[in-house]
């Protein structure tokens, strides 16, 4: 019951047992496990290939009513040329999740660094059949991030729509000078782009992308939960989706950015317990 949505990459991560998942769980527990912890996902694994029918079953029998999974459309659709010859794939996306019901909420669609300006109008014709609420989109071409026309036609066109644009904050990793292979991964997989907090909608999304040591995440995240706390006081019900460079403490992270919001935001519940918390993480979190 808490007043805005708060999760990590997946819920899929073997290296969370014994921490977020008691030892010895299964992978098959590991989906309602995480509903219990959480009440959001980011649907990373539906970017690099659509699920199957009996997995789209399957996740209908174990995932909560409550859980919100931000299913991300495929890359054949946000990265298979032009949008508007990609409307019949969507369509059959959504008919592919339509047994989650409510529990997609919204779909994500990322688009590519090439995705510029001048195609502008197929992203007009592609969010056409979309109702504001269940479509959000991450761009990353420079041009949105340049404070001239172009982001301001871009942020017109979404807001008119009620179209969340997604904001992806990258700062805490790329500050971050270690030589271990994930962060260099990350660093080289992830965008470094300016900040663009925008609530076009009742809930605006935030992917935060985390230093992988936990404490050092804090300055990056102060703004972040002024800016989460405002938006709850205004009646927004945000979307907060924390990540380190290989996820192994995502969880912890999420858990240090709402014990932090607890602060902000008197009356605030706490999130469950895990099964087992290491010892060491949770002095981590203190």
């Amino acid at each position: 019951m808490l007043p805005y949505y708060l999760g990590c990459p997946s819920w899929s991560e073997p290296a969370w047992r014994g921490s977020l998942y008691p030892e010895g769980s299964r992978s098959r527990e590991f989906l309602p496990l995480y509903g219990q912890a959480f009440n959001a996902v980011e649907g990373n694994t539906t970017f690099y290939a659509a699920p199957s029918v009996e997995t789209v079953a399957r996740w209908a029998e174990q995932m909560p009513a409550h859980l919100r999974f931000c299913a991300k459309l495929p890359r054949e659709i946000s990265h298979g040329g032009d949008l508007r010859e990609q409307l019949s794939a969507a369509e059959g996306f959504r008919r592919l999740l339509a047994p989650l019901g409510a529990r997609v909420a919204p779909f994500w669609l990322q688009l590519p660094a090439s995705f510029g300006p001048q195609r502008l109008a197929e992203l007009v014709s592609f969010i056409e059949p979309w109702q504001g609420a269940e479509l959000a989109v991450e761009l990353r071409h420079p041009a949105f991030f340049a404070k001239g026309e172009e982001e301001r036609s871009l942020n017109r066109l979404l807001h008119e729509r009620g179209i969340e644009r997604i904001c992806l904050d990258s700062r805490a990793l790329f500050s971050c000078a270690s030589s271990a292979p994930a962060v260099l991964h990350a660093q080289a997989k992830k965008p470094r782009l300016p900040l663009r907090p925008t609530a076009f909608s009742q809930s605006p999304q935030l992917r935060f992308i985390g230093h992988p040591e936990l404490l050092a995440n804090d300055p990056f995240m102060l703004p972040w939960l002024n800016k989460v706390a405002g938006w709850i006081e205004e009646g927004r019900a945000p979307y907060v989706f924390l990540h380190t460079s290989d996820n192994r403490l995502a969880p912890q992270l999420a858990q240090r950015f709402h014990q932090q919001l607890m602060l902000r935001l008197p009356g605030l519940r706490a999130l469950p317990e895990w099964p087992s918390p290491p010892e060491v993480e949770q002095l981590a979190l203190l």
